[in-house]
């Protein structure tokens, strides 16, 4: 586990920092501003209603809707629980059929609700088609042999503008341990 908490850390890290000028002095000009802040408020919003529209599908186990919403590509990534065993206890899933199989999987297995922290739900700016939706939550399922009880989670979304529409690029859904 602590692995995947590594390689999440370091995935972060890498989409946030890909700007080559990083370190250098910063300049104050309003370009500098303007490329600190690479999406308008209203793109953040719309982003944050997409993961609204997620959530409710979730809540509903709706995976038609929620496939939608992903990046029609084979690098759409959902990482999730697994009941592989080959595949350890977390695992990615690659490409739209793959992750519409797995929330067809989870859906299958009975209990599935998320509960975000709205106060806590934060949207950034990584480019003009790129951003990251950061929730903390509470997850009950019951998938894997799951204790159906709500427990802590984050997810990390990347997303993609991608003809006007935002979709989710990769998908990252980390337990948060006890402490």
């Amino acid at each position: 586990m602590k692995r995947t908490y590594i390689a999440a850390a370091a995935l972060a890290g890498l989409l946030i920092c890909t700007d080559p000028s990083q370190g250098a002095e910063k300049d104050t000009s309003a370009a500098s501003i303007a490329s600190a802040l690479p999406l308008s408020e209203r793109s953040l919003e719309d982003v944050k209603d997409r993961f609204r529209q997620l959530t409710t599908a979730a809540n509903r186990h709706d995976a038609q809707a929620i496939e939608q919403m992903f990046w029609d590509s084979p690098s759409a990534l959902l990482v999730a629980k697994s009941v592989d065993a080959a595949e350890g206890n977390w695992a990615g899933f690659w490409g739209p059929v793959a992750v519409a199989r797995k929330l067809q999987d989870i859906y299958a297995a009975g209990t599935l609700t998320l509960d975000p922290d709205w106060a806590k739900v934060r949207v950034v700016g990584i480019s003009s088609t790129v951003a990251q939706s950061y929730a903390p939550m509470k997850i009950a399922v019951s998938y894997g042999g799951q204790d159906p009880s709500p427990r802590p989670f984050i997810m990390i979304i990347e997303w993609l503008n991608v003809d006007s529409q935002w979709r989710i690029a990769s998908e990252i859904i980390l337990p948060v341990p006890s402490p």
